[in-house]
Order: structure tokens, then C-alpha cells, then sequence
């Protein structure tokens, strides 16, 4: 939904003569072997050339600066939002989506490689799709709903903007997920397994569903969607709909979380945990700032929290329980 507001197996990683070591003992992801947000992805091919065929120092340096520059363009984006009119609003909406998508998407192809941002992109969109047209049609998972005409072209009676909407936060609840359950700066190796897996998609279920908590009432408010039928409510959104976004939360993340890749390098995944901390903040300030909703904020803001508390609390306990249980070396 348009609002503003996240493999394999364990492997060394190869340095050059330019690059930092990293650590090959670490946790989810992929890496660009060693190169963290913004730096360059590995040694230079001649002297400062780029050869045809060949990732020259520019083609690298311009591929790592590209997510952190869309990500300054969505916060830019958002930060307009609230001083613009009704229609300036739209246009925003449609090109914060589209902004922020483009920077999950870039930034997964640069941290966990092209591979796993195109299965990523061939899972999300699909079933984001599908759990639509069938809320759309049938009112479940999420309650009876229809959207306007106001973001654009519509297929089945979605704007083929939202599945856009779903993947562009759909890629920082991963990466919040891996990092809660395998470190927060190190390197990160491959998909979690068993009961981890399971928290981890649980957790990018518990960010989706408490983001719209912010999202539902300030697009309804908006006129891009509308609710109908009685049912018990918050902030004039069915309760049911926290339930639909849990249910096909868990299946993103399940789906996503299971996805294999290169490992991710130390301090690799900056981008999207910043874009998560700004939604979360901003939001508590832009609904009680401007919008004049202190409950959505209340809310939302308890929610995000508390999904935010609950996977960091949990990760550290697990991973005290592991590292007792280890024998001593």
C-alpha cells in the first residue's frame, strides 16, 4: 500500500588489494564481498579504466552510492508530504513508492546480489498481488475494502502501484528480521534455519502489520482506498485487517527469509534499517505534528516498538541460550 512511510551456506569472502577483510563467520544475506554501504565492491581493473565487460572502479562507486542517494530522494519525498496540497499529496505518494522500492531493490542487488534481488522482486510482487485482488474481491484477509482511482491505473481493482508499496518495505522488515536474529554490524552468512526461520518471519510480519498502523488511516484519510461494513475498529480501520497483514506478512516473510545468497559484509545493510528508523520516527511526528492524529501515533508508535523490542529481546536471549549451550573450546 502507497505510504510513507527487508543466504546459503556459510563461505569465505575473497579480498583485494583494496579491500578490507571481512569476517566469514557471520550471520543472513549476501555479500558484495567485504564492500559495505557506499564503498567500492572490490579492486580496480587497470589504472582507474573500466574495461568493456569489466566493473571498473566508476561502474562500482556509482552502483554503491545509487541506494543511498534513492534513500535521501524517499526520505526528501516524505518530508514534502505534509506541506504539499491534495494533489501535490498524490503525486508525492506515487513517487515515494516508487523511490523507495528502487532503493530496496538497488540495495539488495548490491548487498545480496542481482540473483537475489530478482527472486526477491519474483516473490513479493506476486503474492502482494494476489493477497489484493482477492481482499478486493472478497473482502479477506484484511476486510471489505475498494480502492479509488487516485494512484493510478488499476488491474483487478488494484493500482499496480501497491504491490510496489508492499515490496518497498517488505525489504527493510527482512533485513531488520536477519540482523535481530544474527547481529547488528557484523557480517551475515546464510538463511536461518528451523525455529530461527520462523522468527523471522514473524518478525516481518509484526513490522508490516504495525507500519499500517500508520499507513491504513493516512491513505483512507487520503481517499486512495475506502472501508465498508461494520466491524470493530481502530483509528477507523477494520481490527481484521492487522490480522490479513499478519497472515500475509508471514508468508512474504517466510518465502523471502528462505531465499539463499552470497553472504552480506560488516555494516552492509545501513540503508535499510535508516529508511525503517526514519518511517518509524517520522511517522510519530507527522501524525501528531500535522495530521492531527495523536491515537494513530500512539498506536503505530507502540506497535513499531513493540515488534522492534520484542525480535531484539528475543534474538539476544537465543543467542545467549546458543553460546551457553556451546562446549568450551
Amino acid at each position: 500500500m502507497a505510504g510513507f512511510r527487508p543466504l546459503s551456506g556459510q563461505r569465505g569472502l575473497s579480498r583485494g588489494p583494496d579491500q578490507p577483510a571481512a569476517d566469514p563467520s557471520g550471520g543472513v544475506g549476501s555479500a558484495d564481498h567485504g564492500a559495505g554501504d557506499g564503498a567500492l565492491a572490490g579492486p580496480g581493473h587497470g589504472a582507474g579504466h573500466d574495461r568493456p565487460g569489466v566493473a571498473g572502479p566508476g561502474r562500482r562507486r556509482l552502483a554503491g552510492t545509487l541506494p543511498v542517494t534513492l534513500a535521501a530522494l524517499t526520505v526528501g519525498l516524505q518530508i514534502a508530504y505534509p506541506l504539499a496540497g491534495e494533489h501535490g499529496r498524490t503525486v508525492l505518494t506515487v513517487l515515494t513508492v516508487l523511490t523507495f522500492c528502487a532503493t530496496s531493490v538497488g540495495h539488495a542487488a548490491r548487498s545480496r546480489g542481482r540473483a537475489w534481488a530478482a527472486a526477491f522482486v519474483a516473490v513479493c510482487l506476486p503474492v502482494a498481488f494476489a493477497a489484493e485482488v482477492v481482499g478486493v474481491a472478497t473482502g479477506a484477509p484484511f476486510g471489505s475494502y475498494r480502492y479509488s482511482g487516485q494512484l493510478g491505473p488499476r488491474l483487478a481493482g488494484v493500482p499496480i502501484i501497491i504491490p510496489l508499496a508492499w515490496a518497498m518495505m517488505a525489504y527493510p522488515a527482512v533485513v531488520f528480521a536477519a540482523r535481530a536474529r544474527a547481529g547488528w554490524s557484523g557480517p551475515l552468512a546464510g538463511p536461518a534455519g528451523g525455529g530461527e526461520h520462523l522468527r523471522a518471519a514473524l518478525t516481518v510480519a509484526g513490522v508490516l502489520a504495525a507500519w499500517d498502523l500508520f499507513l491504513d488511516p493516512q491513505m483512507a484519510a487520503a481517499g486512495y482506498w475506502r472501508w465498508s461494513g461494520p466491524a470493530p475498529a481502530l483509528n477507523g480501520v477494520p481490527l481484521v485487517n492487522t490480522a490479513g497483514w499478519l497472515l500475509v506478512g508471514s508468508l512474504l516473510g517466510g518465502l523471502v527469509c528462505a531465499l539463499p545468497g552470497r553472504p552480506v559484509a560488516a555494516g552492509g545493510d545501513r540503508v535499510p534499517l535508516a529508511l525503517l528508523a526514519w518511517t518509524y520516527v517520522s511517522s510519530v511526528l507527522a501524525n501528531l505534528a500535522f495530521f492531527g492524529r495523536p491515537w494513530v501515533a500512539l498506536s503505530g508508535g507502540l506497535g513499531m516498538g513493540c515488534v522492534g523490542i520484542g525480535a531484539v529481546g528475543i534474538g539476544a536471549v537465543l543467542a545467549a541460550v546458543i553460546h551457553a549451550a556451546r562446549p568450551p573450546a
